[in-house]
C-alpha cells in the first residue's frame, strides 16, 4: 500500500486552485487518460467538507466557470442549472472516507479498460509506475447491487466502492474503468497518466512473457520519490507545454475568463490561442 502525501503546494486562493482544476481536466483528457467522459475533482482548500467539481462537460473543454461546489454528500452547495455529473458520489464518498485525499479522478482509459474487462489487477512494473502501489484492488457493482447501468450514481454505490479503495491510490471497477486518488491536483494527474503508461507497458510485457513486478520496498522507495513536489511540479510543467502546444491553452478568446486566464505554472508561455 502506498500511502496519499499532500502536496506543499497545493493553492490556498481559491481562484488559483480552481484555475489548476481546468488545467487538470485538460491535462488529462490531452494526455489520453480522459475522453468525452470521466471527471476530475478537488477539495475546498478552506473547507474540506466541500469539494469543487465540474459540471457535466467533457474534460477538454472545461473552463473556470464550470466548476461547481459540493458538499460531501455531493449536494449543490448554490442553487444551480448547469448539469452536475450523475457519478460525483464517487468524489463525495471518497473525501468522506478518506481525510488525506485531496483530489480524485475517475476515467475509462483505453490502457486500464482490458485489465477491467478481463479482472486482472495493474501491478507496477516500471519506476514511476510504483506511484500506483503495490496493489490496485478491484470493485464489482454486481456483487452488491447485481445488474445496473454501470454508473455510480447512488450514495451506496459511492461508500462501496471507496470501501474498496482502501488506503489504497487506485481501484480498479470490473467493466467499467477505474478512480486514482491523490494528495493534490498535481499529484493526481501524475498518477492517473503513470498508471496508464504502466498499464500499456505491463500489456506489452505480458506479449513477450510473464512480466516481474516491482518489488514492495522498490514501490516504496521509488513511489515515494515519485510524488515529490519537485518531480510532481516537473511533470505538471512538461504536461502543461504540451497542452499549450496542442492549442487547448489558455483558454480561447471568447471564453468568460479568457482575459485574466492565466497558466497556473510560473514563466509558463502566455500566448493565445489563434
Amino acid at each position: 500500500m502506498l500511502p496519499v502525501q499532500k502536496e506543499t503546494t497545493v493553492p490556498d486562493n481559491l481562484s488559483e486552485l480552481i484555475e489548476e482544476l481546468v488545467l487538470a481536466n485538460r491535462i488529462l483528457s490531452n494526455e489520453g487518460v480522459l475522453d468525452g467522459f470521466g471527471h476530475v475533482s478537488v477539495r475546498h482548500p478552506s473547507d474540506p467538507g466541500r469539494y469543487l467539481l465540474s459540471r457535466a462537460r467533457a474534460p477538454l473543454m472545461v473552463e473556470p466557470d464550470d466548476i461547481l461546489e459540493y458538499t460531501l454528500d455531493s449536494e449543490p452547495v448554490k442553487r444551480s442549472s448547469a448539469r452536475p455529473y450523475s457519478e460525483r458520489v464517487i468524489h463525495g464518498c471518497i473525501y468522506q472516507a478518506r481525510s488525506d485525499v485531496i483530489a480524485v479522478c475517475h476515467n475509462h482509459a483505453p490502457a486500464v479498460l482490458p485489465f477491467c474487462v478481463a479482472g486482472k489487477t495493474i501491478v507496477p512494473v516500471f519506476h514511476v509506475g510504483a506511484t500506483i502501489g503495490e496493489q490496485t484492488p478491484f470493485w464489482d457493482q454486481a456483487d452488491e447491487f447485481g445488474d445496473t447501468n454501470l454508473l455510480v450514481t447512488k450514495p451506496e454505490e459511492g461508500q462501496s466502492l471507496a470501501r474498496a479503495l482502501g488506503k489504497h491510490s487506485v481501484v480498479l471497477m470490473r467493466r467499467h474503468g477505474a478512480t486514482v486518488v491523490g494528495g493534490g491536483l498535481k499529484e493526481l494527474v501524475s498518477r492517473s497518466i503513470f498508471l496508464c503508461q504502466n498499464a500499456e507497458y505491463l500489456m506489452h510485457a505480458y506479449r513477450l512473457g510473464t512480466p516481474t513486478p516491482l518489488r514492495p520496498g522498490e514501490v516504496k522507495l521509488a513511489g515515494g520519490v515519485n510524488v515529490m513536489p519537485t518531480v510532481v511540479s516537473r511533470t505538471w510543467e512538461y504536461w502543461v507545454h504540451r497542452l499549450e502546444a496542442a492549442g487547448d491553452w489558455p483558454l480561447p478568446a471568447n471564453a468568460p475568463d479568457a482575459a485574466s486566464a492565466k497558466p497556473a505554472l510560473a514563466g509558463a508561455d502566455k500566448k493565445k490561442r489563434a
